[in-house]
């Protein structure tokens, strides 16, 4: 019986969790769960699967839960230390870390630290501070596992070969709802249509960072320091058919591959029971029926926050921070009609403009860049605004 704990359990990653949780009861026993604001699902939550604890980003959140759970044992805990509390609870065998957005940080580290094992749904953390936390998990001899369908399937594709052997890493982009749309099209995008992803069910920031591609500007980040691979060898292919997850070429030519049709419990799966496979009820990918797979060079020029990722990791210390933090503003600025869909990347950029890059030495360094950045492009967004 693996006792896990869940950060993030109302989002999609979580639920998802949940759901092989629920399929495998022998197998996985929930301990812990932690949401943002959303307490009535954490309540569904809490009496289905019985954690010892859960904790609620948001104390008022936390206070009505409380209010409703006077009849359960669980321990409710609240704001940032409650989150690094409940990743840090004594009985966890694995920590599922899957908060959007650079609030997973803290509690991700706090779960390395205290000796846990990491599976990494979210991009933020890593991207934020990839190579503290990889530190970290040295220092404390845990693994961490990554979720995300492509680096799981370079996880996957990198078994049993030499990592001094690779030649490229190359990470598939669905190229989301706009890909075949022109700048001047993109202009005029409202959020309804940029959130109609063509082959992935996500979150809201998630699914507008697939629209930007800057979820790819993110995951060659997280890759870099994941897999400790240059910025060089990491290249990014649009793959429409969503199938091919990712892909890694060997020096001698060789390309291993992981396939599958677009379904995140297979990669959560992965992670929760590494190395044994779970017999999912997944239908068996159809090849034949599929006819073809087609792969395309990204287009900077049509979608420039994939290009600042890699100048962000070029950069290195504070920046690739920077550029999360201020992606995160534009991305739920735009959500609200604040900006327009092109003036993400402008935000983004003009925020990494304006900042003085030092190195990351400690967690404190990624918080202050984060909290800077946060002002900076919020700067941005209400001058545009006016």
């Amino acid at each position: 019986m693996k006792h896990i704990v869940i950060l993030g359990s109302t989002g999609s990653i979580g639920t998802n969790t949940l759901d092989i949780v629920a399929k495998f009861p022998d197998r996985f026993k929930v301990v812990g769960l932690t949401a943002g604001t959303k307490d009535d699902v954490l309540e569904e939550q809490l009496r289905r699967f019985k954690p010892a604890a859960v904790a609620l980003a948001d104390e008022q959140a936390a206070t009505r839960l409380r209010a409703r759970c006077q009849d359960t044992s669980v321990r409710i805990y609240s704001g940032v230390e409650g989150l690094r509390q409940v990743a840090q609870w004594p009985e966890a065998d694995l920590v599922i870390s899957a908060i959007v957005g650079g609030a997973g940080l803290v509690p991700t580290l706090a779960a390395i630290r205290a000796d846990k094992p990491v599976a990494l749904a979210n991009k933020e953390p890593m991207v934020m501070a990839g190579q503290l936390m990889q530190e970290e998990a040295r220092r404390h001899g845990v693994k961490i596992f990554p979720v995300d369908s492509e680096h799981s399937a370079i996880f996957q594709s990198m078994e049993g070969h030499r990592r001094e052997d690779i030649r490229r890493l190359i990470l598939t982009a669905s190229g989301g709802p706009l890909w075949e749309l022109s700048r001047e099209q993109m202009a005029r995008v409202k959020p309804e249509q940029a959130l109609r992803h063509p082959n992935w069910k996500m979150g809201a920031k998630i699914t507008i960072d697939s629209a930007t591609l800057m979820n790819k500007g993110l995951e060659v980040v997280e890759a870099r320091w994941l897999f400790d691979v240059p910025a060089s060898q990491i290249e990014v292919l649009v793959h429409r058919e969503s199938i091919v997850h990712s892909l890694v070429e060997y020096r001698d030519g060789s390309v291993i591959a992981q396939l599958g049709t677009p379904d995140m419990r297979t990669p959560i799966s992965y992670a929760m029971q590494y190395p044994e496979r779970l017999p999912l009820d997944q239908p068996s990918l159809d090849l034949a029926r599929i006819g073809k797979l087609t792969f395309q060079e990204p287009d900077h020029d049509r979608f420039p926050c994939l290009r600042l990722g890699y100048e962000a990791l070029r950069i290195g210390g504070t920046m690739p921070a920077a550029l999360n933090a201020a992606n995160e503003v534009a991305v739920a600025a735009y959500l609200q009609g604040g900006i327009g869909f092109l003036e993400i990347a402008e935000v983004i950029e003009g925020t990494m403009a304006a900042h003085t890059p030092r190195p990351i030495t400690a967690l404190e360094d990624a918080l202050e860049t984060d909290r800077w950045a946060r002002e900076k492009a919020d700067s941005l967004v209400h001058a545009r605004a006016r």
